[in-house]
């Protein structure tokens, strides 16, 4: 009796390492989306815009569908200064058009912040460790940084870039450009130039470039359907 209780505990194990395996996905993508005071109310109302019709865009979505798996897994963090970053939409599987317009309803019913400075360092930071969470298991991990301004608070983008390139991930950039100062200051080094030095890293790491904050959605699809194939 007890060698076969022995055999049935045994048997049912494989069975229950399944159960608790995280769910595989094609990639883990975080969104990382700048919120300082240099993006306004109408502008900050594009940009969600634009992730959210993008996500939700049935070409998006069928990209999506024709992975090797089918499903990628999704968060959305918002970042200013150094000591500002946060979650705004936790990890999401996303495998059908029912999943993407719901992520997308739930980023419409989201407060906004905005702080001031620009932390681009502190905004892949907190994105490593939103991976570093995930419970899903990703054939590839990125992260998106999408931002009107360079690095002015906290340590060097650079820094950090490097460190999360060094554990496999990839970061792509989305560069608005934006032709206003930042704090009565205008950039030294042209925004594309300096995400392309600065900002992107890893095996096929890239970026698209958003003209101004009208064209932001247009640059958001493009950007999520390559990152998704």
């Amino acid at each position: 009796m007890r060698r076969r209780s022995l055999l049935a505990a045994s048997a049912a194990l494989p069975l229950t390492a399944r159960a608790q395996a995280p769910e595989p996905v094609d990639v883990l993508l975080v969104l990382a989306v700048d919120v300082s005071r240099s993006i306004d109310e109408d502008e900050a109302r594009l940009q969600r815009e634009g992730y959210r019709n993008a996500v939700s865009d049935p070409r998006v979505v069928e990209v999506i569908r024709r992975g090797m798996i089918g499903a990628i897994g999704l968060a959305y963090v918002e970042w200013a200064g150094f000591e500002y970053q946060r979650l705004v939409l936790p990890w999401t599987r996303i495998a059908n058009q029912a999943d993407a317009d719901a992520w997308a309803s739930a980023l419409a019913e989201a407060p906004r912040a905005s702080l001031s400075w620009t932390s681009i360092s502190g905004g892949i930071d907190f994105s490593r460790r939103v991976l570093a969470e995930a419970p899903f298991e990703g054939t590839r991990r990125v992260i998106d940084v999408s931002g009107d301004g360079v690095n002015n608070s906290g340590r060097p983008a650079e820094l950090a870039r490097d460190e999360a390139v060094a554990q496999g991930i990839v970061i792509n950039g989305l560069p608005i450009i934006n032709d206003r100062p930042t704090f009565g200051r205008m950039p030294q080094i042209p925004l594309d130039q300096y995400f392309q030095q600065s900002v992107i890293g890893g095996t096929g790491a890239f970026m698209i470039v958003a003209e101004d904050f009208d064209a932001f959605g247009t640059a958001v699809r493009r950007k999520l359907i390559r990152e998704i194939a």
